[in-house]
């Protein structure tokens, strides 16, 4: 006999209590974000039979060529969180400023729509991330700027759906994280990952290693201690990096590994978003008990100054973020 699944919404509604204040908000909007999940997820799904595959034409505000189905997924995330009516303005990596929606709700979304736009036409996983923060202005009046650059510690709830060889949703609103596989039979996503712990060590090392040249001295070091060359002798890791954060992220949150985007020569903020990308991902990480820093800092406490800041990221397994900050900041 087949065991009863979990539906996400059900499991939505059993976890009310985690969040009272929302009146059922905060509900909503996940609602919400799961609906235009799946949506995205199906047009992925045919993407090499239908005109979706390649560019727009168009460059976003990181100057990055916008893909046919980033733009979709842009507007199809957008389009479902105005309709539902309980989020008051939207910010997405792809817009040059936010969104406004309905001055009455009390919540604002930050979102990443489609991560990993250079492997959309090579079938390799993409995702989509998302954080969501209660609004600082006043309910009823327009959303401000200030409301999108707040600190990642005042997240409510955070997560990213992984479009690969399952579709994925994972999630934490603050007690822990959760993760729920679409069951495309009956078009829901199902509890499959319950209490996600990621281990405090790891066997793999996600980085950009064709960069090494413009990487500190540090890190470098530390890449030597990970390929097994320092005199700290430890077998080699696996060095995995797929070009999709959500990717090596979602990996590494399950097995135990670290994600790194460094500062480096000529770009010392490094390229990933604060707002749209590293707070929502360092949130899960610190929920399932990693850690997430700039090498220097959580983080979760850094605060934005801007829409579409960047910053140096270093996540995932404890001991290995620590152990990466060791040697960066080793005393010359």
């Amino acid at each position: 006999m087949r065991n009863k699944v979990t539906t996400l919404d059900e499991f939505i509604i059993q976890k009310q209590q985690d969040f009272p204040f929302a009146s059922g908000d905060l509900s909503s909007l996940l609602r919400d974000i799961g609906l235009a999940a799946k949506i995205i997820n199906r047009e992925i799904n045919k993407a090499g039979l239908v005109d979706i595959l390649g560019s727009t034409g168009t460059t976003n505000v990181q100057d990055e060529e916008v893909q046919k189905l980033d733009d979709f997924a842009n507007n199809q995330l957008i389009f479902s969180l105005k309709a539902g009516g309980d989020c008051c303005g939207i910010a997405s990596e792809e817009n040059d400023d936010f969104v406004p929606c309905n001055p009455s709700g009390k919540y604002i979304v930050t979102m990443d729509p489609l991560d990993g736009s250079s492997n959309i036409d090579v079938n390799v996983s993409i995702g989509t991330i998302f954080s969501i923060y209660r609004r600082i202005s006043e309910v009823g009046t327009g959303v401000e700027t200030a409301d999108f650059l707040q600190k990642g510690k005042e997240q409510v709830a955070a997560g990213y759906v992984i479009y690969g060889s399952s579709t994925m949703l994972v999630y934490s609103t603050g007690n822990g994280v959760n993760g729920f596989t679409l069951d495309p039979s009956i078009g829901e996503f199902c509890l499959s990952h319950k209490d996600i712990k990621t281990p405090e060590n790891g066997k793999y090392y996600s980085i950009n290693q064709g960069y090494r040249s413009k990487f500190s001295k540090g890190l470098n070091e530390y890449l030597d201690y990970c390929q097994g060359f320092s005199d700290e002798k430890i077998k080699p890791l696996g060095l995995r990096y797929i070009g999709s954060m959500v990717a090596d992220v979602h990996r590494n949150l399950i097995k135990g590994g670290i994600f790194i985007y460094p500062s480096m020569q000529g770009n010392p903020k490094g390229k990933l978003r604060l707002v749209y990308e590293c707070n929502p991902l360092s949130y899960l990480v610190e929920q399932a008990g990693g850690k997430a820093t700039d090498a220097k800092q959580r983080i979760l406490e850094l605060q934005p100054t801007e829409l579409h800041e960047r910053t140096p990221v270093y996540l995932g397994s404890k001991k290995m973020v620590e152990k990466a900050e060791e040697y960066i900041n080793k005393k010359k």
